[in-house]
């Protein structure tokens, strides 16, 4: 289910905010190049804190993605983020794949805090127990199952299959090896922030090591303008974007910005705190972000201060091939870190 490569899909993100589509087609040198690209706006109603609410919302917002992109592929990958997903490196004895595969649902019991038959579960061998080892390392990932058929039942009904759910976390990571060369002497945050939930994923020694999902994203901002300037949600999301509306301009907004900043960087700080305390590698030595929250103005610069380390935006299209003549590149280059997930959910392929 999560890591289901032999034909493409399409990769679509539905964020709280926005969906976003982007349809590649690969190389046989392991390249891309950006075939289908586009994001729809999604109504504050439709999903609220990960869950969706109004499905026909979506549902609309999918097929209208689809019809003005003009994507052509059928299967459709997607991924989920939240409270609702739970992610565990757990230890058990050596045994075989066929042993795994019936005793994981039991091994998953002491791990899961949901009961069993609510979740969907996914996992994958990280070690294997050779050479005498006498434990195998399994990652194991489980997601309520009401989340997964929402999800999925939204695409179905835009005249899709959705083929693949993976995680917003391991997307990303997806669409950061594909663009970047994986330093291993570093221990690199992968920050992912989103209207609702910003999804954190470390990696040490070019490999994940600690995944966690916080209730925090560009909703906080949004709020908090709304609270101080007595705005509407869509007043707020515009001065949030550096525009000017009536009873508050930009510079008027900063203050409230740069407080919320403080607070998110905070929030990333315990994150941090919690995996120096309980991993055996070094602190965070570099911040890659992405998402929509990631472009409020001076977020970047707040969490470089907070941090004491490189702090840059991702540009999951850095390694793509694409025409000018097909897309607009600065408008590309505007949007970029908001097309991580689906980026490297349109890395998938159906049966990897």
């Amino acid at each position: 289910m999560f890591w289901n490569r032999s034909k493409g899909v399409v990769g679509l993100d539905i964020g709280s905010s926005s969906i976003k589509l982007v349809e590649l087609k690969p190389r046989k040198n392991g390249e891309y190049v950006l075939q289908r690209v586009g994001i729809e706006p999604l109504s504050q109603e439709a999903i609220v804190d990960g869950s969706i609410m109004d499905s026909s919302l979506v549902v609309d917002a999918i097929t209208k993605l689809t019809n003005e992109t003009g994507a052509r592929g059928a299967s459709f990958a997607t991924s989920v983020s939240g409270h609702s997903v739970i992610i565990k490196k757990i230890q058990i004895p050596p045994m075989s794949q066929e042993e795994l595969a019936e005793s994981i649902q039991w091994e998953a019991e002491q791990y899961i805090p949901f009961d069993i038959n609510d979740v969907r579960l996914d996992y994958l061998v990280l070690s294997d127990g050779e050479f005498g080892a006498d434990s195998m390392e399994v990652l194991l990932v489980a997601v309520k199952r009401d989340k997964v058929n929402d999800y999925v039942s939204v695409i179905t009904q835009s005249g899709k299959t959705a083929s693949i759910v993976d995680l917003d976390a391991f997307a990303v990571q997806n669409a950061y090896e594909l663009n970047y060369d994986i330093p291993t002497s570093k221990v690199v945050a992968l920050v992912n922030m989103g209207a609702a939930v910003t999804t954190i994923n470390i990696l040490a020694r070019g490999q994940t090591v600690f995944w966690r999902d916080l209730s925090i994203g560009g909703n906080d901002f949004s709020e908090a303008l709304q609270r101080e300037y007595n705005l509407s949600f869509d007043q707020a999301e515009r001065v949030k974007r550096g525009d000017q509306v009536e009873g508050c301009s930009a510079a008027e907004a900063r203050p409230v910005l740069d407080a919320v900043s403080a607070d998110v960087a905070a929030e990333i700080q315990k994150t941090f705190d919690f995996f120096a305390a309980t991993a055996a590698e070094d602190n965070v030595s570099q911040l890659v972000l992405s998402g929509g929250c990631a472009l409020t103005p001076n977020l970047q610069q707040v969490l470089e201060e907070q941090f004491g380390v490189p702090t840059e935006f991702i540009d999951p299209l850095r390694q793509i091939e694409f025409s000018e003549s097909n897309f607009d590149g600065q408008w590309l280059r505007s949007i970029a870190p908001t097309l991580s997930v689906a980026v490297g959910l349109a890395m998938r392929r159906l049966g990897d």
